[in-house]
This record gives structure tokens, C-alpha cells and sequence, in this order.
């Protein structure tokens, strides 16, 4: 019978997975997307859109759909739907991986300040500087609304929705970005902050580089902790070794 594989996930890396898998000989592979981004990128394989309704409702769907592994390739911040999945696995029995690209590391010449939430890094930015580059997603801007004095430039696929900071303005694109462009976007918009999640790779990393040419502080929110008892591989190959699934 062909394994059926079900990715959590929209990143890079769940794409990469999907791609991987469904080149393999009589893998089935289903991605599930939270539905969040009414443009998500091009996915290999079969495609659901939608919650779960939560760990038991995973649950339920693994064995309905009879699920032979289970990915978590979520976002590193996706902290509710990798408790759920973890949940899921252990109640039915289905082995589990989490896929999570590697977190960032300062280098030496970079001015990091590392913080556990949004809004303790909002805590922060009255000291460093008044005009800000928030690139947290349009969902987390709500921690920054008090803020009516800062000035801030936020980036998003697709426009935030309130509450905001009053004094906000919304550039719509999709990366990646390069460093070049991370650097015009930074001096053009006299940025003196840079906030951003430690969402790790390189396909978001070009504007610490520019950061970091530029001298400017970055304010990077820290990662929650994975689930107790559970662990992340980097890369879509040690995903298909731990499931034993490699190219022979």
C-alpha cells in the first residue's frame, strides 16, 4: 500500500518536502495550509485548506484519512498548531517529524536585541529609535498599537488588519529579498529599528544583513519552545531519513 504522508505547512520547506516526496515511487502526500494567504505558493501533490479543529480533530482526520506519517512544517512560530499535532501523533500512533529551518546567530558587528514576545520587543523600540521596520506578519501588529508616537513601515503579502499603530505604512510584496533591496528599502524609509521574528534561513535573512551594514539595532523575538519530548531536523533530507523514505 502507498505511504500517505500529511506536511502542516506553507513555508519554503514544506513546499521543498512535498516536491521531494511525491518524486518518490508510490508516495502519497497531502499539504495542509491554514488558509491565511489567499496566494500561497505553488504546491506539489494534494492540497487541503482549513483547520482542524484542533488536536482531536487532527486526530480524527489522520485516521479517517489514514495517514502514514505526519510532518509538522510549520512556521517556527506556529506554536498552537504543533502543540496540536504533536497531540494528534501521539494519540493515534502516527510517527511525527518537525521540520524547522535553523534559528539566526548574531555575528559579531550586529546589534541584536533578543526578546521573548511582541510586545516586549515593543517595550523596546521607544529607546532605539523613532522610525521602525516591523516585519513580524500583519497578524502580530496589535501588540504595536500603543505606539502612536513611533512611525512604522511594515511589509506584508497581503494588508494587516487592525488595530495597528496609527502611524503605519504598509509596503505589499513577496520576498525574497536581496541585500540590495533590504538596504534601499532601509535608508529610504530613514529606518533606526528593525523587528523581526527569528524565523531562520536565508530566504528572510538579507535585511539582518543590510541591518548590519547599516549599523542598525534589530530587535529579534526569540522562538517558542517545541512541545516537551518532542525535536526538529533542519532539512527535507534528514525529514525523509527519520521517516525512511531517502532516494536508494
Amino acid at each position: 500500500m502507498s505511504p500517505h504522508v500529511l506536511i502542516l505547512g506553507g513555508t519554503t520547506e514544506a513546499r521543498e518536502l512535498a516536491a521531494a516526496l511525491t518524486a518518490l515511487p508510490g508516495v502519497r502526500v497531502t499539504t495542509s495550509l491554514a488558509g491565511r494567504v489567499t496566494r500561497p505558493g505553488t504546491v506539489t501533490g494534494d492540497i487541503r485548506i482549513g483547520g482542524f479543529g484542533g488536536a482531536d480533530g487532527l486526530a480524527a482526520w489522520l485516521r479517517d484519512q489514514r495517514v502514514d506519517a505526519l510532518v509538522d512544517a510549520t512556521h517556527p512560530f506556529a506554536e498552537a498548531i504543533t502543540a496540536n499535532a504533536a497531540r494528534a501523533a501521539a494519540a493515534t500512533g502516527v510517527p511525527a517529524v518537525v521540520l524547522r529551518r535553523p534559528g539566526w546567530r548574531p555575528g559579531p558587528q550586529d546589534r541584536w536585541y533578543p526578546v521573548g514576545s511582541l510586545a516586549e520587543a515593543a517595550g523596546l523600540l521607544p529607546l532605539l529609535g523613532p522610525r521602525v521596520f516591523l516585519t513580524t506578519g500583519r497578524l502580530g501588529l496589535a501588540a504595536f498599537a500603543h505606539l502612536t508616537e513611533l512611525h512604522f513601515v511594515v511589509r506584508s503579502v497581503e494588508l494587516p488588519e487592525p488595530p495597528m499603530p496609527p502611524r503605519t505604512e504598509v509596503l505589499l510584496a513577496r520576498g525574497p529579498f536581496t541585500v540590495d533591496d533590504e538596504t534601499t528599502l532601509l535608508t529610504a524609509h530613514c529606518i533606526d529599528v528593525v523587528v523581526t521574528k527569528d524565523s531562520g534561513g536565508a530566504a528572510t535573512a538579507a535585511k539582518l544583513t543590510a541591518a548590519r551594514q547599516l549599523a542598525l539595532p534589530v530587535v529579534v523575538v526569540r522562538r517558542p519552545a517545541l512541545p516537551a519530548d518532542v525535536t526538529a531536523v533542519p532539512d527535507v533530507p534528514a525529514v525523509l531519513e527519520r521517516l525512511d523514505l531517502s532516494p536508494r
